[in-house]
């Protein structure tokens, strides 16, 4: 039987639930292709207590997107065989509190539209039913709505969108792969936020942007400051219109 994905709206109740009492437990965290946004990089790092170019350098893979020409950071399989996630135990997750979007939203995928004119984001559903899931045989029903608001997933979904926004605006103004130079900036300023706090404050890199002077004084401590500072300057210094 292969993976069926079907669309679903927003208020559809779907069927499903999955924890260590459910015979397939864990067997989601293995077989992995897993992109990781930078708000995902964010909470990994915080929740490892780790500087995020240590995070990115021990448990992440890069290469650049064939049709965005933008750097993708993935997650390292534990082992090359299984292609188990390195977060993984017998127990469950060990980050599960901090665990990437990708991995809160299952079974759901999602994909949003941006209307052309109004620039009105719509959210699209699918449910994804893998062979291997008992999670729906589960008697727990919620909608897709009721989903999102349990696992917490807007925030990610917020900076996410940000990210895909980015994107879109690439593909417009710049087509095609970007010079090293502007591939190593969007990396540092999205991925590797530790990083790009020194270049902002210490190289002293603040001074080329036009940014609230209240975020940016939150941006020395505040990780989510930084990252909405560091998607600020992406557009502004690589792609502004």
């Amino acid at each position: 039987m292969e993976d069926h994905l079907t669309p679903i709206e927003p208020d559809t109740p779907f069927r499903f639930a999955c924890s260590p009492e459910v015979a397939c437990f864990n067997e989601c965290c293995r077989d992995l292709n897993q992109f990781l946004y930078p708000y995902d990089i964010l909470r990994l790092k915080k929740r490892l207590g780790l500087s995020s170019g240590k995070f990115l350098e021990r448990y992440t893979i890069q290469h650049i997107g064939p049709e965005s020409g933008l750097p993708v950071v993935a997650l390292k399989a534990a082992d090359a065989e299984r292609l188990t996630c390195p977060f993984v135990t017998p127990g469950g997750c060990r980050v599960y509190p901090d665990r990437p979007a990708s991995c809160r939203t299952y079974p759901l995928a999602r994909a949003v539209s941006r209307n052309r004119e109004t620039g009105k984001v719509t959210e699209h559903f699918m449910l994804l039913k893998e062979p291997h899931c008992l999670g729906f045989n589960a008697p727990k029903s919620q909608t897709a709505r009721q989903w999102i608001d349990d696992q917490q997933i807007r925030i990610y979904n917020h900076f996410n969108d940000q990210l895909l926004d980015i994107i879109r605006r690439k593909n417009q103004l710049r087509p095609g792969p970007l010079d090293i130079k502007s591939r190593y900036q969007f990396y540092v300023a999205l991925y590797d936020l530790d990083c790009f706090r020194t270049q902002l404050f210490k190289n002293k890199l603040s001074d080329q942007m036009d940014v609230n002077p209240q975020k940016l004084a939150a941006a020395r401590t505040d990780d989510i400051k930084l990252l909405e500072v560091g998607i600020a300057w992406v557009k502004q210094s690589l792609f502004e219109t």
